[in-house]
């Protein structure tokens, strides 16, 4: 069992029809009033609650005290889908698959971040690893802002294999490095794609890029030469996207 708090995440938990246990709110809190209704219309469980006791629901012990907005829902742990999930989903859609490879991202926020750009950007799916890196927590779901109830995210035990899987498959695989060969929007996104973001302090490891078909870098004009990863998916996404629906 797992919580998602905040009114967008809560009302799109609601929405999509994710199972959820039941929901904690703030006693007279008139901004959490139709995220209530639309449970009850759902005829999920609403329990009335102090919002300080939400807040410190939702915070594990020794972290900062988080901020619920006063809506908390006790959900089932996310459902993770497989690789295969994620190439029908492209399938079903009658679209090349595009797929985001995430190289140990760690920090939840981008994880969130990266999978609420996913979902806007119409992306397939997102590729995580099991290890040593963010899964999707709460926290993550509160970043998505909902997203994660629309978006298939598939854990792997090795990067590189799925990488070789996904080839076979006949995805192009494009690593994002600021030591790319060619900037994005030189770059022909044509076809099925699977884009590669590193790690936030050291990048795409050196045995992932060695199996990316391409590396390709954003263009920097300022005095600071790397941008937040969840902002290099995001900038890099819209380019391909942008292409795509140009042809």
């Amino acid at each position: 069992m797992s919580f998602i708090y905040g009114i967008n995440p809560v009302t799109e938990a609601i929405v999509s029809g994710k199972t959820i246990n039941k929901i904690y709110a703030q006693k007279g809190n008139k901004e959490v009033y139709q995220v209530i209704q639309k449970a009850k219309e759902k005829r999920i469980v609403v329990v009335e609650s102090d919002k300080s006791k939400l807040d410190r629901m939702i915070t594990e012990e020794g972290e900062k005290i988080k901020n619920s907005q006063g809506i908390v829902a006790s959900v089932t742990d996310y459902h993770y889908y497989t690789v295969d999930d994620i190439l029908e989903e492209a399938n079903m859609k009658n679209e090349s698959p595009f797929i985001i490879i995430l190289d140990k991202i760690e920090d939840p926020h981008n994880l969130g971040a990266i999978i609420r750009s996913v979902e806007c950007l119409g992306a397939h799916g997102v590729i995580i690893q099991k290890r040593n890196a963010s899964q999707v927590t709460d926290t993550v779901e509160k970043t998505a802002a909902g997203a994660c109830n629309y978006v298939k995210v598939a854990r792997v035990t090795n990067i590189t294999e799925c990488i070789n899987y996904l080839k076979k498959k006949g995805l192009w695989i494009y690593g994002l490095d600021m030591e790319g060969a060619s900037n994005i929007y030189d770059t022909d996104f044509s076809g099925p794609i699977g884009l590669v973001i590193g790690n936030e302090g050291s990048g795409i490891s050196n045995l992932v890029r060695k199996n990316c078909d391409f590396i390709v870098k954003i263009p920097m004009t300022g005095k600071i030469e790397s941008l937040n990863a969840s902002v290099s998916a995001a900038i890099s996404m819209y380019e391909i996207v942008r292409q795509k629906n140009k042809k």
